[in-house]
């Protein structure tokens, strides 16, 4: 357990804050991308709870230290909800971890990568960004990001996904917007659900590893998708967000 003080936030969207936090001691949090963090807090009656948030600190950003970004989904009526968007910054809440094996891993000698994502399940990709260019340069595979998101206004660092694509080759950024299409629609967009990308992208069983992170339909029906086309359970690496009050 360690104390984490929040240095900065910022509106992603109309329900999800970006939120920067540092160790109050100075030392930095060692994490690896895909990994999560716990903070610990009390609901209003003083019983102890916690939530779990993907970190989406990029190592290639020259000033992030030892910060640690995370982006908070708003949930009505919920306890973590009340307590991160009350978090002023300079006030301190307690943390644990990071925690979790959402991460790419060093035996990996896949050609592709099929990462897909709706809502905050976004983050730990951002996170992994520099290890993605990395594998690409070193070995010459390829990764595909699949988001999902209603509107663009719910598109979490889609701005950041798209420089990434075009500054490096070989890796590739496909909107799905599920109710609301971009105006006007930029190249890789697509109208529907994330399925509709993955299955566009037709997954090889002989050259993919995918991973999967948001919301548990969302991941259920992929996972059964990527099934379908002949990838193996163990090529499929799966990450749920299900919300808590």
């Amino acid at each position: 357990m360690f104390p984490l003080r929040l240095t900065a936030g910022r509106m992603l969207a109309p329900s999800v804050r970006h939120l920067t936090f540092e160790r109050t001691d100075g030392e930095p949090v060692a994490f690896v991308p895909g990994q999560f963090i716990q903070f610990h807090f009390q609901y209003a009656d003083g019983t102890p709870t916690k939530r779990s948030y993907s970190i989406a600190t990029r190592s290639d950003d020259p000033s992030a230290g030892g910060r640690v970004e995370i982006a908070v989904s708003y949930v009505s009526g919920g306890a973590a909800t009340e307590r991160l968007a009350h978090l002023a910054v300079g006030e301190t809440i307690d943390a644990s971890g990071p925690y979790g094996r959402f991460c790419l891993q060093d035996g990996d000698h896949n050609g592709r990568y099929l990462l897909v994502a709706t809502g905050t399940g976004v983050t730990p990709y951002r996170a992994m960004l520099p290890s993605l260019a990395q594998a690409i340069g070193e070995r010459g595979c390829e990764v595909a990001l699949v988001y999902g998101a209603r509107n663009e206004a719910e598109l979490l660092y889609g701005e950041e996904f798209e420089a990434f694509a075009r500054d490096v080759p070989g890796f590739s950024f496909h909107p799905c917007f599920s109710r609301v299409p971009r105006t006007p629609p930029r190249p890789g967009d697509r109208n529907g659900r994330v399925q509709v990308a993955l299955a566009d992208l037709a997954p090889d069983p002989a050259r993919d590893i995918a991973y999967l992170c948001g919301n548990p339909d969302m991941v259920d029906e992929s996972f059964a998708l990527l099934q379908h086309a002949g990838l193996a359970v163990r090529q499929i690496r799966r990450e749920k967000y299900v919300s808590s009050r």
